[in-house]
C-alpha cells in the first residue's frame, strides 16, 4: 500500500490562531519537510498575499531532493474564463510543477454564498481544471465541504467529482472542510465515491470533533492514496489532522509505503523545529512526539517496562526520534529511582539502604512541594548528594534584592547585592534587573563568572511559579521552576519555600551546580 503525504502547514497551518511565519521561516520549514521525505508541500496561495508571492519566487531556487512544492487556490470566478482569472493566473506564475485547487461540492455553497447556479458551479470546475491541465504537469482538485455537500445532495456532491474527473484531474481530495464527518459515516461515504469514480483520491480532515487522525487512517483502509495535513496538527479552528501521528500509524501500524525508516526518526524533530518557528510551546503530551509519549511515572510500570519496554509502550519510540522517559515522583518506588540513576550512568542497587534513603527523600521532598518530574536536574543532584558525588561549587556569604518605584508612571526596579566565597577568596558584586529574580540570577552569575567563565553561556530560559495553598494567600509555599540552557542542553531546577525569593534562589544555585558538576565530570573543565 502506497501512500502519499501532502503537507499543508505553510498554508492550512498559518490559519491557525497565533500561527504566523514569515518568509524566511517557510522556507526553512520546506527544506524541513523535504528532509522528512514529504511528498506534496502546499506552499502557499499565491493570489492572496504577497508573502506568499514572494515565498514562490525564492522556493523555486532551493534543490528539493523529495518534494513537489504545491500552489494552492481556488477555481475560477463565475463569468471569468479561467485564462483571464487573477487567481488562476497567479498560480500558473507561481511556477510549480503541481497546483491544487478547491471548488464547492455542497450546494448550499453555490446557491447561497456565491449567488451561482448548480450547473455554473460545475462548469466552473470543469473549465478550471481543463485550462490548468494545459499548462502543469499534475492538477489537484480539493472538494471542499465534500462530506456534509454528500450528507445535504448526494447526487449534486458527486455530480462535483465527476466534473473533475473528466476535466482531467489528477487527484481528487475529499475534505470534511468542517471537521463534523463521524468515522462510520466517512467510511461509508468513500466506498460511494469509489464506486462512480475512478481518479486516485485523497482525504484533508478538519479536526472540530477531534477525529482527523483517526478519520485520516480510516480513508486510507478504503482506498485514499494520498493524506493531507499539517505538522502539529496546526490549523483554523481546532486545526487539522496531525502528520505526526497520521505517519506513524500508516507506517507503523498500517505497513503503508509512505517514508523510510531512516526519515521517519526525524519525525520529533521536524516537530519541535515547526513549532519553535511557529513561536509555540511544543505539546509535552502530543503522541508519538511529544516528551511525555515515552515518559513513566507509576512504580508498577517502570518495574514493568525496565524488564520489557512492550509493557507499556505501543513503539519503540526511536522509531520516531523519541525516547523513553521515567519520571520520578510521590509515585515512584524503587525501579523509579534506579531507572534514573542508570540514566545518569550511577550503580544503584535494589534493596539498598542509599536506594531506599534516596526513595523516602524523594517522597518527603515531593509532600513538602517539590515536583521532580519537571525538575530533572534537581533530582540527579539529589542522588549525587546522596552518594557523597556531589561537589559545592561557592558558598554564600549573603544577599539583598532591593525592588524600588519611583513613581506611578515609572515600572518598578530591582538591585540585588551578593556575596559569595569560592575557596578562599570573596566576592561581593551587585547588578540590577527588571524583577528581584532577575536581578538575583544576573548578581550571582556575575559574582561566579571570574572563577568559572563558562556561567557566561547559561541562560535562564524559562521560570514558573505555582502556589501550593489557596488557603495561606500571599504567605502561601509556593514552588519555582527554572528551565536553563548552556548553548548546547537543557535542564531544569526546583525550589520551594514561603519566600518567593528563597524558593528562586534554590532553583538557581541547583541550575549553577548543575552545569558546573557536569562539566567537571565530562573533563571541560
Amino acid at each position: 500500500m502506497k501512500v502519499k503525504i501532502y503537507d499543508t502547514t505553510l498554508r492550512d497551518g498559518t490559519q491557525g490562531e497565533d500561527i504566523s511565519l514569515s518568509v524566511e521561516d517557510k522556507l526553512r520549514i520546506t527544506q524541513k519537510l523535504d528532509e522528512l521525505g514529504i511528498h506534496y508541500i502546499e506552499g502557499g496561495w499565491p493570489g492572496s498575499n504577497p508573502k506568499d508571492v514572494q515565498y514562490f519566487r525564492a522556493v523555486g531556487k532551493i534543490p528539493l531532493t523529495t518534494a513537489k512544492v504545491v500552489a494552492f487556490g481556488s477555481t475560477s470566478r463565475k463569468g471569468v474564463p479561467p485564462e483571464k482569472d487573477a487567481n488562476i493566473r497567479s498560480l500558473l506564475e507561481a511556477g510549480t510543477e503541481a497546483i491544487t485547487i478547491f471548488g464547492k461540492s455542497w450546494d448550499i455553497h453555490p446557491l447561497t454564498a456565491m449567488d451561482m447556479s448548480l450547473e455554473e458551479n460545475l462548469d466552473v470546475i470543469y473549465q478550471s481544471i481543463t485550462f490548468l491541465k494545459r499548462h502543469v504537469p499534475e492538477v489537484i482538485y480539493d472538494a471542499e465541504h465534500f462530506f456534509d455537500g454528500f450528507k445535504g445532495n448526494k447526487e449534486y456532491a458527486l455530480a462535483t467529482i465527476k466534473a473533475a474527473e473528466e476535466a482531467g484531474a489528477d487527484c481528487i481530495v475529499l475534505c470534511d472542510t468542517n471537521g463534523g464527518t463521524l468515522p462510520f459515516e466517512l467510511e461509508e461515504i468513500i466506498r460511494e465515491v469509489r464506486a462512480s469514480i475512478t481518479t486516485p483520491l485523497g482525504i484533508h480532515i478538519h479536526n472540530d470533533s477531534d477525529l482527523a487522525v483517526a478519520n485520516t487512517i480510516l480513508a486510507v483502509k478504503e482506498g485514499v492514496v494520498q493524506v493531507q495535513g499539517t505538522i502539529n496538527g496546526y490549523g483554523e479552528r481546532c486545526g487539522n489532522a496531525d502528520l505526526c501521528s497520521v505517519i506513524p500509524n500508516l507506517k507503523l501500524k498500517l505497513g503503508a509505503e509512505c517514508l523510510s525508516d531512516e526519515r521517519l526518526r526525524k519525525l520529533k524533530e521536524v516537530s519541535r523545529f515547526v513549532s519553535e518557528l511557529a513561536n509555540l510551546p511544543h505539546n509535552k503530551h502530543q503522541p508519538y512526539v511529544g516528551d511525555s509519549a515515552f515518559a513513566h511515572k507509576g512504580g508498577v510500570h517502570v518495574s514493568a517496562i525496565r524488564k520489557s519496554p512492550l509493557t507499556y509502550e505501543h513503539i519503540k519510540p526511536e522509531l520516531v526520534g523519541n525516547q523513553q522517559r521515567i519520571l520520578v515522583s510521590d509515585l515512584s518506588g524503587e525501579s523509579n529511582v534506579l531507572a534514573k540513576a542508570e540514566e545518569y550512568n550511577i550503580k544503584l542497587n535494589k534493596g539498598d539502604r542509599t536506594t531506599k534513603e534516596i526513595l523516602a527523600s524523594l517522597k518527603e521532598l515531593e509532600n513538602q512541594g517539590y515536583q521532580f518530574e519537571g525538575a530533572e536536574g534537581s533530582f540527579e543532584l539529589l542522588i549525587k548528594k546522596a552518594l557523597g558525588l556531589h561537589k559545592k561549587f561557592f558558598d554564600l556569604l549573603g544577599f539583598r534584592v532591593i525592588v524600588e518605584k519611583r513613581s506611578d508612571e515609572s515600572p518598578p526596579f530591582s538591585e540585588a547585592t551578593i556575596m559569595v566565597k569560592v575557596g578562599e577568596r570573596v566576592e561581593h558584586t551587585a547588578a540590577m534587573g527588571v524583577g528581584p529574580v532577575n536581578a538575583l540570577d544576573t548578581a550571582l552569575r556575575k559574582a561566579l563568572e571570574k572563577f568559572y567563565p563558562e556561567l557566561k553561556e547559561l541562560r535562564l530560559i524559562d521560570y514558573k511559579v505555582r502556589v501550593l495553598s489557596d488557603q495561606e494567600g500571599s504567605r502561601a509555599s509556593t514552588r519555582v521552576l527554572i528551565e536553563s540552557w548552556d548553548g548546547k542542553t537543557n535542564w531544569s531546577t526546583v525550589g520551594v519555600s514561603e519566600n518567593i525569593i528563597q524558593a528562586s534562589w534554590q532553583a538557581l544555585v541547583d541550575s549553577i551546580d548543575y552545569m558546573l558538576l557536569k562539566e567537571e565530570e565530562e573533563g571541560i573543565r
